[in-house]
């Protein structure tokens, strides 16, 4: 008889390591493994995941690179909503797991999966994100997680691979890193308790550009299309940028937040493309985008969100918000300046043919060419006339 086959959203470390022998020994499945690529990964590192896998005695494996499908469904949404969770975090991990899950859910479908297994703990987010996503796309498959079913240690899990004949220095390392197109996430003993910031070295990357650059965005219709006035992807523009910034040190922090599963959580974050070309669109839409827009965009971009934090990417009202964002956009051209410094950045101005400052139509607090002051002197008297007469009913009444 054949064995059953199962799906291990492969990521080369301890934990799914441990899941391909599990699997395969003690539940007798033909594991077949996928790495998903959502940026961030070397072709040096991605061989040698792919190398682990089939040494731990994987079926197959493949790599299915997402990247181009992540910026086009998701990010380039986030940017038109200038997403920053709880006004800090980029949703860097949050974005890439829903992406990721529903990449492995497809090829599950694809190959015939009877089962897809993830290493996810019962700590933390990804377990839900994961699961409501397989869910979806794939009911009948059953989901297997050893790792958070048998509230493995990692001691128990080395002892077992090394009975298993796999060797290899687990040593787990001070900071957890996680590196994707939109952001770098950062764990450490630090972000465990409330008080307390990561030190210079835990940042993946270091500070080494000194001194003082500007750097030029260009977006055309809300996304970003060039550097400095070379054309470009928004892909290898976003690359682009993190190889220019992240030298500074700017956009780095450590964000808090109430986690999917109701406790609080803290989580270091490196993200100097996606902080810049947030803070650079939104400048640029302050000067492009009426006040209505800008407050309906604030609204619906933060439930954009939070239900793409909390994994809920694949429910319809997702489709709704993103047709309303991409919307907005139809004036959101120009390109914007910032000046970068070690740790620090500024955006300093936008120039576009659709700026809503235009001189045309005159100079805030020094003069202006579309009204006269008794159009003002009219238009204060009427605005003003519903707050002026519940005054003075109040203070009648008051009085009598």
């Amino acid at each position: 008889m054949s064995k059953p086959k199962v799906l291990l959203a492969f990521s080369g470390g301890l934990d799914t390591s441990y899941c391909v022998k599990y699997l395969s020994d003690e539940r007798g499945y033909e594991v077949h493994a996928a790495l998903v690529n959502t940026g961030g990964f070397s072709e040096a590192e991605l061989k040698d995941i792919e190398q682990k896998a089939f040494g731990l005695g994987v079926a197959s494996y493949k790599t299915l690179d997402v990247v181009q499908k992540y910026y086009h469904e998701c990010i380039r949404y986030m940017v038109f909503g200038n997403v920053l969770k709880n006004n800090t975090y980029p949703l860097s991990v949050s974005a890439e797991r829903v992406f990721q899950a529903t990449a492995i859910a497809e090829y599950a479908n694809e190959i015939g999966a009877t089962a897809i297994a993830h290493g996810s703990t019962g700590a933390g987010n990804d377990q839900v994100r994961f699961d409501v996503v397989f869910r979806i796309l794939c009911p009948e498959v059953e989901i297997i997680t050893p790792i958070r079913d048998m509230q493995l240690s990692r001691e128990t899990e080395i002892e077992y691979l090394k009975a298993k004949g796999v060797v290899r220095d687990w040593t787990k390392s001070t900071y957890s890193i996680n590196k994707g197109l939109w952001g770098t996430s950062v764990g450490g003993k630090e972000t465990l308790t409330s008080n307390g910031y990561l030190p210079e070295e835990a940042w993946p990357t270091q500070v080494t550009k000194t001194g003082e650059e500007v750097v030029t965005l260009q977006f055309e219709k809300g996304e970003l299309v060039g550097l400095n006035g070379e054309a470009m992807s928004p892909v290898e523009a976003i690359v682009k940028l993190t190889d220019i910034a992240a030298p500074y040190g700017v956009g780095r922090d450590i964000h808090v937040g109430d986690t999917i599963i109701g406790i609080k959580g803290r989580v270091g974050f490196e993200a100097s493309a996606p902080l810049l070309i947030i803070k650079a669109h939104h400048l640029l839409e302050k000067h492009t985008l009426t006040k209505q827009q800008l407050y309906w965009k604030q609204n619906i971009a933060e439930m954009y969100g939070t239900m793409l934090h909390e994994g809920q990417f694949l429910d319809p009202v997702m489709r709704n918000f993103e047709t309303f964002l991409a919307d907005t956009q139809d004036n959101v051209t120009g390109s914007v300046n910032i000046q970068l410094a070690p740790y620090r950045y500024y955006v300093t101005g936008i120039e576009s043919k659709y700026d809503l400052m235009s001189s045309v139509f005159g100079s805030y607090g020094e003069m202006n060419n579309a009204w006269s002051g008794e159009d003002v002197r009219g238009f204060s008297k009427i605005v003003s006339n519903q707050t002026m007469i519940h005054r003075k009913v109040s203070d009648h009444a008051a009085n009598n």
